[in-house]
């Protein structure tokens, strides 16, 4: 008997989408159904009206927008020639990834769950909207929902008769066999990136960008080193426009590939090539033929991010220690996750820190089962200060681990000198979530404290240089001498008439004073511009409470300024942000 077919396509903008929709395929293969895992872009979405049973697992990005790897799926299914009774053999679900202090939160999944329906789709239960704001992340929604799922597809498509569903603790087979090739360390060529412009560039081909400077503009003495970084794109091809965003693919430290290489007892100069276990399954693209374990941990595998529950299940399946295995199955138990929580999420433990915890484990994992293990190091987005200049937060805070806890794209930028010798980033350019105005009176209220002012800087630039002067700027950091971006500039462009800026400096006073502080005292003109004179509201910076704290200073001065009731408020600023006129672009 032929098991039943499931596929799973996911659209996923940071890898957290993708880690899910792998871990439901592996949760499909343990119930002994045929499953595929795919990007959706990568499916030929025809073949839909063929497909039995589908899961789609998607983030939302931006304004309410979809991933990079779904756009042209999302623009097919939402044609408007398409029957509806296109879908009707089949049965799906909806898995949206999203964050609650996001106003349109997980709208790609709702949107997509109603379209489903609309096309003659069969669910076989609501969609599941998981929350990175919740404080057992997005687990605490996809848990539960994960166990009624599988109740109701093994109705449909019970296990074939004489076999039995493949328990957590046996690992599945790897995606990849590695075949260790004899003779002398080979020089791995790095295939990928280039410095000739043979069209757009992306993560599979960025362009090897030469770093011109970097140069710390926070005081010595501030708590934060933030880097403003110039990089040269003579030649590239690249173009963009204010709001777009940089991303750059990383690179781990030495140290920590010297310290994986030797938990796992890998030798990092041995060469190996990679074979597909699977039909559908794919060679990474960013890894040469051959490669080297060296490139491998320090170009690819993303050893220094915190793990997912996913990995502690892999690392239990693979462990030979009955009293390692024992805690990793617990961490990986739906029953474990306030432990998880505790052990891993709440201090930022990294994979390489938990590897060295377990040490029997890790020194019996095989290289086989290291792509399924470990995620690749994703792209990390940073907002475009003006002609490819970018400003980075090193990020490095301690919790109560030994080590302090350190970003790796910007301690790995941080580091690089080109003082010391030429310096070249892999990197490319996409559209980011911030759309400006097009017509000269339509006055622009950006908000933006600490380095949530990038993308503004090069917005200001380019609208004073299209003589769009109504401008007004709300800046908040620590202290003026301090912490204060681009004051020079910003007093400047205010003497000449370009722009008005308003400052919070929260820690030059007893009681802390913030931008949502700032506008409220501003009440009159904020809601004067946006009701009189149509203004576009703009938001970046810290999503924690920032974000929210904004959006509830603003309700209160269009109820306080405007005249209205608390829900015509509500109604007034959703209003703002259907049309684009209050946008925002907030990050972790």
């Amino acid at each position: 008997m032929a098991s039943p077919r499931l596929l799973v396509l996911f659209g996923s903008q940071t890898g957290t989408a993708e880690d899910v929709a792998e871990r439901l395929g592996r949760e499909a293969r343990r119930r002994r159904l045929q499953c595929r895992v795919l990007a959706m872009d990568s499916y030929s979405v025809v073949n839909l009206i063929n497909e039995p049973l589908v899961i789609f697992v998607c983030a939302t990005t931006g304004q309410g927008d979809p991933p990079d790897n779904m756009k042209n799926f999302w623009r097919f299914v939402f044609r408007k020639n398409l029957p509806p009774t296109s879908l009707c053999q089949m049965d799906f679900a909806v898995l949206g990834l999203g964050d609650s202090s996001y106003t349109k939160f997980n709208f790609v999944a709702k949107k997509l769950y109603r379209r489903l329906l609309q096309l003659g789709g069969h669910a076989l239960l609501p969609a599941c909207l998981g929350d990175d704001q919740h404080e057992l992340g997005p687990d605490a929604a996809i848990d539960p929902w994960l166990h009624s799922l599988w109740e109701k597809v093994l109705r449909l498509h019970p296990v074939p008769p004489g076999l039995s569903q493949i328990p957590p603790g046996v690992p599945l087979p790897s995606k990849f066999t590695v075949q260790f090739l004899q003779g002398p360390p080979r020089t791995v060529q790095q295939l990928v990136p280039t410095t000739e412009p043979q069209g757009p560039h992306s993560e599979i081909r960025p362009f090897l960008a030469p770093m011109v400077s970097n140069q710390r503009v926070t005081s010595t003495s501030h708590f934060q080193d933030v880097r403003l970084i110039e990089f040269d794109i003579t030649g590239s091809g690249i173009s963009f426009a204010a709001g777009d965003v940089v991303l750059i693919l990383p690179k781990n430290s030495a140290p920590h590939v010297q310290q994986f290489c030797q938990v796992l007892s890998l030798d990092p100069d041995q060469c190996f090539s990679l074979q597909p276990q699977e039909p559908d399954t794919s060679h990474p693209v960013r890894l040469p033929q051959p490669c080297t374990v060296r490139y491998l941990v320090s170009q690819y595998l993303d050893i220094t991010r915190v793990p997912s529950r996913s990995f502690f299940e892999l690392l239990a399946g693979l462990s030979p220690n009955a009293l390692e295995r024992e805690k990793l199955m617990e961490l990986s138990s739906a029953q474990g996750q306030e432990s998880l929580h505790d052990y891993c999420s709440r201090p930022r433990r990294t994979i390489l820190e938990v590897l060295c915890d377990f040490p029997h484990t890790a020194a019996a994992v095989p290289l086989d089962y290291l792509l399924d293990l470990i995620p690749p190091i994703r792209p990390r987005a940073f907002s475009i200060a003006s002609s490819l200049l970018i400003l980075v937060a090193v990020v490095q805070y301690r919790t109560r681990l030994h080590e302090p806890r350190r970003g790796l794209c910007s301690c790995w930028l941080a580091s690089l000198d080109p003082g010391q010798g030429p310096v070249q980033v892999p990197l490319w350019v996409r559209p980011g979530g911030l759309a400006f105005p097009e017509t000269v009176d339509t006055p622009v209220v950006m908000v933006g404290p600490g380095t949530g002012v990038a993308p503004f800087r090069a917005a200001i630039q380019e609208r004073v240089a299209q003589g769009k002067n109504e401008n007004f700027l709300f800046f908040g950091c620590r202290q003026r001498d301090q912490d204060f971006y681009w004051e020079a500039e910003w007093r400047e462009l205010e003497r000449t008439g370009c722009l008005t800026l308003v400052t919070a400096f929260s820690r030059e006073q007893e009681q802390k004073v913030y931008v949502q502080h700032r506008l409220k005292e501003l009440g009159p003109l904020v809601w004067g511009l946006l009701d009189r004179h149509g203004a576009h509201f703009y938001l970046a910076g810290n999503a924690k409470s920032m974000p929210a704290d904004v959006a509830e200073t603003l309700t209160s001065i269009f109820q306080e300024h405007g005249g209205l009731s608390g829900p015509d408020a509500a109604s007034y600023l959703a209003r703002l942000q259907r049309t684009l006129r209050y946008q925002t672009e907030t990050w972790a």
